[in-house]
């Protein structure tokens, strides 16, 4: 069987470059057109497996090159795609009723065009076929763990993560892993590359001419792969005394907790006084590196709270960083929120966990087409190309709060009867962590980002 064959139409050349680039990894052949008249065209002698469409173009848009796509009874059986920075459930609706089977973004990623290739067959799904789906299984609840707290599906029935689920789950993030690293590689090769041949010397034009030395890219291969082991272990290393760090957190949190009255009487001994929890719970707030600022110190945080509760005391909020380009409610934060929410459960206790993200602002370079990146330290702030955080502006509401916190506040709302919930917000960008630096002719990329850092974060109350 041959290679199968995509064809791109966009009016933006950088578009199609950068999605044909994607799809090129995948073993695809890549066509693209221009423009709406040129793709129909090309479709009368060539029939591809699949078609990106983009909205927006000069003369036909998208949408009415799928509807003659689909009248053509020659064409109407060819999946399209549409490519597009349009986005929505609405548009999402409109897509699929002209005969589109979906829709990604222009700030498209590996993971999604892999998804979609599986999905239509055009790539072999390297995963295990012996489960594809979780089965529902009777297994005893784990000591100390209530019995509302186990996962249940549809029907009713207690559900356990199977060894193959868990495999497959590796496999697709390691699929994503791989591709981001054989993207990175290209990059930094391409640009060592450039930098090589610009620091070669011009001919001599009285020299005689002669072979060019060879140029050592073995050595170059072998630098490349040794930054990429070093980024790599440094945000490994980072990753594990992140999570040390809201370890602690998370204890000391529980101390502070188990002071405080509950519906079912007084605390579980053995339990701290009142000024041991708050002292406790002051302790959580000091551990925190970065200044507040005042609007943020004037934030209150109360204790657990029960059916019999005590006068409010002012404690600062437990504030955990978040990675540049991290999910910011995920990986260790998630756990740390799922442990905590738990422990108050499992005590009966009675209020609200309130979570809010604060995304902070880092000046980047790069372009909408091959992506952003931090620039160097020693980079001009004036020279940056934007001041943002593409991964939380691209966030749509909806995707602010993701499927496992969701699951997780349904799970212990349903288990405690509406006594303890969690709730998740944005909060709001003026009230910062670390004030930004003042403008000015000397100001460096470096500075800026680490205030950019230190404002990017969760903040987690409990009252």
């Amino acid at each position: 069987m041959g290679a199968k064959r995509a064809l791109i139409v966009d009016d933006s050349k950088s578009a199609r470059l950068f999605l044909a680039r994607i799809l090129e990894k995948y073993e695809l052949d890549v066509d693209s057109a221009e423009n709406a008249e040129s793709a129909i065209e090309y479709l009368a002698s060539n029939r591809p497996d699949v078609i990106f469409m983009d909205h927006m173009m000069p003369g036909m848009d998208g949408f009415q090159a799928v509807q003659a796509i689909k009248n053509n009874p020659r064409t109407a059986t060819i999946p399209i795609m549409m490519y597009t920075s349009q986005e929505g459930e609405l548009y999402l609706g409109q897509a699929r009723a002209l005969g589109a089977v979906g829709v990604l973004p222009k700030t498209i990623k590996h993971a999604d065009v892999s998804k979609v290739l599986y999905q239509l067959h055009l790539v072999a799904d390297r995963r295990r076929s012996e489960q594809t789906t979780f089965k529902p299984v009777n297994v005893p609840a784990p000591e100390g763990l209530l019995q509302d707290q186990v996962v249940r599906g549809d029907s009713g029935a207690p559900m356990a993560l199977t060894a193959t689920a868990l495999r497959e789950q590796f496999a697709e993030l390691r699929r994503a892993l791989v591709a981001g690293i054989d993207t990175q590689t290209d990059r930094i090769t391409a640009e060592v590359r450039a930098l090589l041949l610009e620091a070669l010397p011009p001919p001599s034009p009285e020299a005689a001419p002669a072979a060019p030395p060879p140029v050592p890219w073995g050595w170059v291969v072998a630098s490349v792969a040794l930054a990429i082991a070093l980024v790599s272990t440094l945000l490994w290393w980072r990753d594990v005394n992140q999570l040390k760090t809201v370890t602690v957190e998370l204890a000391e949190l529980r101390s502070a907790m188990a002071g405080r009255p509950t519906a079912a009487g007084p605390a579980v001994a053995p339990a701290l006084s009142e000024p041991e929890g708050e002292a406790a719970a002051a302790r959580i707030a000091s551990t925190q590196a970065r200044p507040e600022s005042a609007e943020a110190q004037a934030l209150p945080v109360v204790g657990a709270l029960g059916a019999r509760k005590s006068a409010p005391t002012e404690v600062k909020p437990a504030v955990v960083p978040v990675p540049y380009g991290a999910d910011a409610l995920g990986g260790t934060r998630l756990e740390a929120v799922r442990q905590l929410v738990y422990r108050l459960a499992k005590e009966n206790v009675a209020g609200v966990v309130e979570i809010k993200t604060f995304a902070g602002r880092f000046c980047l370079i790069g372009n909408t087409a091959d992506g952003f990146s931090l620039a160097p330290e020693e980079t001009l702030f004036a020279k940056c190309d934007v001041v943002a955080n593409p991964s939380d502006d691209a966030l749509s509401p909806a995707q602010r709060t993701p499927l496992a916190l969701a699951n997780l506040a349904g799970d212990v709302r349903h288990s405690t009867r509406g006594s303890l919930q969690v709730q998740s917000s944005l909060g709001d960008p003026a009230i910062t962590a670390v004030p930004y630096p003042q403008l000015s002719n000397d100001l460096t990329a470096g500075e800026w980002n680490r205030a950019g850092s230190a404002n990017n974060r969760i903040e987690i109350r409990v009252r």
